[in-house]
């Protein structure tokens, strides 16, 4: 056999057939129909249907980032110590996708109580969702270094994944307004027609996470991924464990100018631009970060992960920067030139976070001899739920503070308030997640990386009798 053959053939060993492919894309698809539902809608579900200030929506939002303090670690300490016949990762989808669609539907309920029964409702049904997301949203990234141990798999995997997550979240959030008025009779904050639509994506994300529960297998096994690990050992996975670091920062900021921005949006149209319906329009708008995605492989493997991500928050920051010009001058085409811009930035951007995770899996098993795919990967949900938590608080406090009420004419001040959150924030956790980038080396020492690891994993198999 030649060289060249010996190389190759352990690379498609670790290639992964395009039925798993699908499953495994549509647990985006599904997190992202149910979640993004909550993600964009809930604050102005919460203040002009169940009647919430929005000073108590952001608060609330900001406690249920602390119980995610919390519960996002606990899921990956759950994970590191799950041992099943179907994996580690994969049984939380067919344990907890039934009360996590059950908590979607509770979330967008309105039970006739007094003020703080509300505030009661709001507080257990938001924090339960938010809980139960993790539960089932951190396997989809755990479970990437052990569908593959090839890099560009794992590129093209999260790739996929990315492209049916976008898909996901551009239909839900495209067309909730419309699905609400229609079984609302005509009313886009009708109770009935919330509590309507809530349930019948419930239902559609458990069916697809039973598909992507049956299609997937974790086949990359290793001495660590068939014993439970002990805390103290998983924790050790961290040390000195810089990409890690950088990437949940990351996604920490992130997210939190996402969520600001998507939080608002509808207020932007519906008060800064006289136009609710345009909200619909601009967030369809999604599909255009399908084309960065897509290119996202071809890209990395031409300049690297890092420049791709750095390439995408370049042109987010572009976007926002011209989406203030067309707020400020009211015009249309102006904002939806600036949205399209942003969404290809973003669209090379979400991707390739589950992609760095992973290899920063690979890392903390390179430098502390510990592979913790729970533990490292359950961060990701603890800072992109920290982030939006924040930015929800962020959101409620700026709207309360320059004097929103809803469904009523906007002051000037309220008005410059929906701004900064839309334009203005979002643009800060842009910039500032380009300048961690510069900080990330792993793409330059990746190939030593994966070498070394292959070694320890066919020495430790060898040692185990396989």
């Amino acid at each position: 056999m030649s060289e060249n053959a010996a190389k190759a053939e352990p690379a498609m060993k670790n290639m992964v057939p395009w039925n798993e492919r699908i499953a495994y894309s549509f647990s985006d698809f599904a997190c992202n129909l149910s979640f993004q539902m909550v993600g964009t809608y809930l604050m102005i579900f919460y203040t002009d249907t169940f009647g919430l200030s929005a000073a108590a929506v952001g608060t609330l939002f900001l406690a249920a980032r602390i119980v995610d303090a919390f519960d996002g670690p606990f899921w990956g300490i759950m994970i590191d110590h799950t041992h099943t016949k179907w994996g580690k990762s994969r049984p939380y989808w067919l344990w907890f996708s039934i009360p996590f669609a059950v908590f979607c539907v509770l979330v967008f309920t309105t039970p006739n109580m007094s003020l703080t029964g509300k505030l009661v409702w709001a507080y257990v049904t938001y924090i339960g969702v938010d809980v139960l997301y993790s539960a089932v949203n951190i396997p989809i990234t755990s479970i990437l270094p052990s569908l593959t141990s090839n890099p560009q798999e794992r590129v093209t995997l999260s790739t996929i994944r990315q492209f049916m997550g976008t898909a996901g979240a551009t239909l839900i959030t495209g067309i909730t307004l419309t699905m609400v008025a229609f079984f609302g009779h005509g009313s886009t904050t009708s109770a009935r027609g919330w509590f309507i639509w809530a349930l019948i994506v419930a239902v559609i994300v458990v069916v697809i996470f039973g598909f992507v529960f049956k299609y997937t297998t974790e086949r990359v096994q290793t001495k660590s991924s068939r014993k439970s690990i002990p805390i103290k050992e998983s924790l050790k996975a961290l040390k000195r464990n810089w990409p890690w670091a950088i990437i949940i920062f990351i996604n920490f900021i992130y997210w939190m100018g996402m969520q600001t921005r998507s939080q608002v949006t509808v207020y932007f149209f519906k008060y800064n631009m006289h136009d609710a319906t345009l909200a619909s329009l601009v967030l369809s708008l999604q599909l255009v970060a399908l084309v960065a995605v897509v290119l996202t492989p071809w890209t990395a493997s031409r300049i690297g992960k890092r420049n791709t991500m750095l390439g995408g928050m370049i042109l987010a920051v572009i976007g926002q920067l011209l989406l203030s010009l067309g707020a400020n001058n009211l015009s249309v085409p102006m904002i939806i030139f600036a949205t399209i811009i942003g969404y290809l930035g973003t669209g090379y951007v979400s991707g390739l976070i589950a992609v760095m995770l992973a290899d920063a899996v690979d890392y903390g098993e390179w430098i502390n001899g510990v592979r913790a795919e729970g533990i490292v990967t359950s961060f990701s949900s603890f800072s992109a739920k920290l982030g939006m938590g924040i930015g929800g608080v962020i959101t409620g406090w700026i709207l309360t503070g320059t004097g929103y009420v809803a469904n009523k004419t906007q002051t000037a001040g309220a008005l410059h308030g929906i701004e900064l959150n839309y334009i203005w924030v979002p643009l800060l956790g842009f910039a500032l997640s380009g300048i961690a980038l510069m900080f990330y080396h792993v793409d330059g020492i990746e190939k030593k990386m994966q070498s070394d690891l292959a070694e320890k994993h066919a020495r430790e198999n060898a040692e185990d009798g396989e």
